[in-house]
């Protein structure tokens, strides 16, 4: 929990003990329904919260925002994300059930008001969002085939809406395709080694007229 508190001090009582409650409650459901591995579970605050949190360095979520956190997992980083953006909602999705039980069970443990998560298919949702955020789970060109359509006309944020997905390694080849892609590196933000490689890569979404 020191951790958190290191980047990002000004926090309030409430973000403060949601954070802090998060070790326990993941613990305790990674326990029943495993979606986080026993090595990562001990480096929680760092392999999970801080880098979901890489994204809210690079970014303030205006409130009243809609964020779609694609493949969600057992939460990463929509959970993070809502807890430091509490009037901004958030809609977590992952095709698998058990994962989205996590997700609803540690946002309900929360008290998490902005968090809405469900079992679904990215292609499937029908709604649009100002960005969607995501960890890795696939390649840039296949998950903007998934969510092209999924962004809202118009900005409310200095950033155009689009994508801030994690991601890590050289990504040059995967990005290639894309003019308007921008790289912001993790290590500027945090020193932790486990960020050396790590990137949130930023890529807005044009529309057609």
């Amino acid at each position: 929990m020191e951790l958190i508190l290191k980047y990002f001090p000004d926090l309030t009582e409430t973000q403060i003990e949601q954070f802090s409650k998060l070790y326990d409650l993941y613990v305790d459901w990674n326990s029943k329904i495993n979606v986080i591995s026993r090595k990562d579970i001990e480096e929680l605050y760092t392999r999970h919260v801080l880098h979901s949190l890489g994204i809210a360095k690079v970014i303030q979520f205006n409130p009243g925002s809609k964020i779609l956190d694609v493949g969600t997992g057992g939460g990463f980083p929509g959970i993070p994300l809502a807890i430091m953006f509490p009037e901004t909602d958030f809609y977590l999705i992952d095709v698998i059930a058990k994962k989205i039980k996590v997700v609803n069970e540690v946002a309900k443990g929360l008290g998490l008001k902005n968090v809405k998560a469900e079992q679904k298919r990215a292609e499937l949702v029908k709604e649009e969002f100002d960005f969607i955020v995501s960890r890795a789970v696939t390649n840039m060109p296949d998950f903007v085939k998934w969510i092209k359509d999924k962004t809202k006309k118009n900005s409310t944020h200095e950033m155009k809406n689009g994508i801030l997905y994690l991601k890590g390694g050289d990504l040059t080849e995967e990005l290639s395709a894309y003019q308007t892609v921008q790289l912001f590196d993790l290590p500027d933000y945090f020193e932790e080694e486990f960020f050396e490689t790590k990137k949130v890569v930023y890529l807005p979404l044009k529309y057609k007229a």
